[in-house]
């Protein structure tokens, strides 16, 4: 069976530098084939920019596998696309149709600052992961499989919640910008651990802090961070993440009161 063609209108946001005006740019993309992957379809519309002599549209990508985040677009006002579940690189043509026009824009945030065209700065999640998004525990050689033993609704919990990979598509679709399902997935699945749990306290105060002190807004609990989620990461670490919150600002000021 052929492989169905597809000749679409793209509206792409240009922007040449992080201090030079934008503005939507309209492509012509003809005979793109509906197997290709929604990354695929930029490369052949590059191809034939650059075979003209013009400046490729810049986009960010590494694995392109549904990884490493970085792929973070946002197609027609959804962050990564149509898809439930998917990446933008994880994306393929077959989701649109013949004809269709298609906005691609970068994620917008004012902790997510433009580099060039779809391409934004989200070191602000680096420094949010710096501020306590680890642990201290030795790591340098295995341990015995049942030297630790942790319930299996325990593990679930922390393990849906390490599946995070910081694309920033939650802040993206927040109408206040708010990183806290990204900030709750990293901080709660080190907590529930046992390793994680010596310094659980200063670990939540510490992440919480740096989101605030990056800019981002705060949660208004309208869930469109978990409906756009690549990773289908549940709000309900947020609740978690605000009661350990509460908890270690509750033992800190009392600590310093004494």
């Amino acid at each position: 069976m052929a492989t169905e063609k597809l000749n679409l209108t793209l509206k792409v946001w240009r922007q040449p530098s992080s201090t030079a005006q934008g503005e939507i740019v309209t492509y012509e993309a003809k005979d793109i084939p509906s197997t290709a992957s929604f990354l695929e379809m930029l490369d052949i519309v590059n191809e034939e920019l650059i075979n003209k002599g013009d400046e490729p549209i810049a986009f960010d990508h590494d694995c392109r596998e549904g990884i490493c985040g970085m792929c973070s677009l946002t197609i027609n006002g959804r962050p990564h696309g149509p898809g439930d579940g998917v990446t933008t690189c994880q994306l393929h043509m077959r989701s649109f149709r013949n004809g269709d026009t298609i906005w691609i824009e970068p994620f917008r945030a004012q902790a997510f600052p433009i580099l060039k065209d779809l391409i934004v700065d989200r070191s602000a999640f680096d420094h949010i992961i710096q501020a306590g998004g680890y642990i201290s525990a030795r790591t340098g050689s295995a341990v015995d499989a049942n030297a630790m033993p942790i319930p299996k609704p325990v593990a679930d919990y922390a393990f849906d919640a390490a599946a995070c990979i910081g694309c920033g598509a939650c802040v993206a679709a927040c109408k206040n910008a708010s990183a806290m399902l990204f900030v709750a997935a990293k901080v709660e699945h080190l907590g529930v651990l046992p390793q994680g749990k010596a310094e659980k306290d200063r670990r939540v105060l510490g992440m919480v802090r740096a989101m605030d002190d990056a800019g981002f807004g705060n949660c208004t609990n309208q869930y469109e961070c978990e409906a756009v989620c690549p990773k289908e990461i549940s709000a309900t670490y947020i609740t978690k993440m605000n009661r350990d919150f509460a908890a270690a600002s509750i033992k800190e000021a009392v600590v310093n009161e004494f």
